[in-house]
């Protein structure tokens, strides 16, 4: 079932902040540092599992299977990015049954045409908004609980201009969707814009190096957003923290650089206290 956390806190009206996760070392580094909410995001578990592009080329039965991992991993309740809902109206039903089942708290479903791409990348082409109102409507219908929120995206930004933006948005919330989601919105003010126009919840993407400003939390929250998720965050600096200690050990050979998270502490946040149990419970003594 979902976790109630997510629309007990959309209806609270205090806005906060996702982080997204990338994979499951990310998820429990989310546990100890204290979460309520994940963001499981398409490009990065993508990224992380098969190495491939955020270009609809990941399937849903293998995003299913990381969505599912990382509810059980995380101790947060978990956003899913369903993508397009992998198809047409049927498969948009069967993700959010499948999503819903594993145990996730939301989903969220765009208005590309599929193959889709990465938001902040070119080539993005979108559905008609009559078609992706369609979808919202399937989605709504399909799930058990009202505690499963549906998130509505739109990249209409970069084709459309923020006219279509607005046009979509406006539809999708008459669809039934709980949040809505601007995508790829280029200044602050067409992000006031969009909060100013729509007395729902409105999400914001920062993204790194994207095509969105990203400000500090306390200018989302006045310019009226109701959170804001981070789905790079993470991603990019562990990146960058792996290309620094591969370059100084292959240049300088230092294979213990200073900065390392705790090897013991990890084993503990992994699960090896409790192998360590069973195997006291279980295994004779030599």
């Amino acid at each position: 079932m979902a976790n109630p956390i997510f629309r007990e806190k959309l209806e609270s009206g205090q806005f906060f902040v996702v982080p997204g996760v990338q994979d499951m070392i990310a998820a429990v580094i989310a546990n100890k540092v204290g979460f309520d909410l994940v963001y499981g995001t398409g490009y990065w578990l993508t990224a992380s599992a098969y190495g491939l592009p955020d270009a609809g080329i990941a399937t849903y039965t293998e995003m299913l299977n990381r969505m599912t991992t990382l509810v059980k991993t995380s101790n947060a309740a978990v956003i899913a990015d369903g993508d397009t809902g992998y198809g047409g109206l049927l498969n948009v039903h069967h993700t959010v049954k499948g999503y819903e089942a594993a145990g996730v708290t939301a989903i969220q479903l765009e208005d590309q045409e599929f193959p889709k791409k990465c938001g902040h990348t070119p080539g993005k082409r979108v559905i008609a908004a009559a078609d992706m109102a369609e979808k919202i409507r399937v989605a709504v219908d399909a799930r058990e609980s009202r505690d499963f929120v549906v998130l509505a995206r739109t990249d209409a930004r970069q084709m459309e201009g923020m006219d279509g933006v607005l046009r979509r948005l406006e539809a999708y919330a008459n669809a039934g969707a709980d949040v809505l989601f601007p995508e790829a919105l280029t200044s602050e003010e067409e992000m006031r814009k969009v909060c100013e126009t729509f007395d729902k919840p409105i999400m914001v993407n920062c993204s790194n190096h994207g095509a969105t400003p990203v400000p500090p939390a306390s200018v989302l929250a006045e310019i009226g957003f109701a959170y804001a998720i981070y789905p790079s965050l993470t991603s990019l600096a562990a990146s960058a923290a792996i290309e620094k200690v591969l370059r100084d050990l292959k240049d300088h050979g230092v294979g213990q650089p200073d900065g390392l998270f705790d090897f013991n502490e990890f084993c503990s946040l992994i699960g090896f206290e409790d192998v360590w149990a069973f195997d006291k419970k279980w295994t004779p003594a030599q």
